[in-house]
């Protein structure tokens, strides 16, 4: 099964890059990810392309106008039929590793990047299905904010993953526990050795170490998903 994403982005050189490389390169070669791209220059109708204008009532930058990006919009709705469009924005609710597994199971999903100061009001509100933040913080544009959810989102698909457990086993996927330590070769690197455990060949004491790790690190490093994990271990005792 393909991951089939568009992006609607009037910059899609600055993200076509880092598709093409390491795992998102071989997921697209191997076909189990697919990016489209669409450019609301492309559906501009002066003689400039033009997709941006000055701000109602005022203000610094210029914001990206409705018409050409609802086109955009409306062309990669009626081609692809994604069940999904959503609107790269700092207004949106949070990206987290639950809407990657979210998304990670609709059948095709389309990322809106604006630039500039923003997009007209009117497309958040009639043209998109709903707003994706990565975090309290504002980018140039979206497509660095698309490329990390698609980079996200693909590794969840079965086959994209060298190892098939990665993804199950790493950081937030678990009761929202951080990811254990891990450890490669030298044994001891500049006076530093790795924990005896991991060279016992006990598999139920690596992985009890390793359990131990996430929870210990996840309180000291995120106590707001140390709190959320006490949470959810005291609703499975409940039950």
């Amino acid at each position: 099964m393909s991951l089939r994403v568009d992006v609607v982005t009037i910059f899609a050189d600055l993200m076509q890059g880092y598709l093409a490389g390491s795992m998102l390169g071989r997921a697209t070669a191997a076909g189990l990810l697919d990016v489209g791209f669409s450019n609301p220059r492309d559906f501009a109708t002066d003689l400039h392309r033009s997709v941006d204008d000055g701000p109602f009532g005022g203000g610094a930058g210029m914001v990206m106008t409705p018409e050409p990006l609802a086109a955009a919009i409306d062309d990669v709705r009626e081609r692809r039929a994604p069940e999904r469009v959503v609107l790269m924005s700092p207004a949106g609710r949070v990206f987290d590793q639950q809407v990657a597994a979210e998304y990670a199971a609709l059948d095709g999903i389309v990322l809106v990047c604006g630039r500039y100061e923003g997009v007209d009001e009117r497309i958040a509100e009639h043209c998109v299905d709903e707003e994706l933040s990565l975090g309290d913080f504002v980018l140039t544009g979206g497509e660095l904010a698309a490329l990390a959810v698609i980079d996200a989102v693909a590794r969840l698909q079965p086959g994209v993953l060298g190892n098939s457990k990665g993804a199950v086993e790493e950081s937030f996927t678990d009761a929202a526990l951080l990811e254990h330590p891990q450890y490669t070769r030298p044994r001891e690197w500049r006076g530093h050795a790795i924990p005896d455990v991991l060279l016992s060949g006990h598999h139920g004491r690596i992985a009890e170490w390793r359990q131990q790790q996430r929870v210990e690190r996840t309180r000291l490093r995120r106590p707001d998903l140390y709190a959320r994990y006490q949470t959810l271990i005291g609703e499975d005792h409940e039950h």
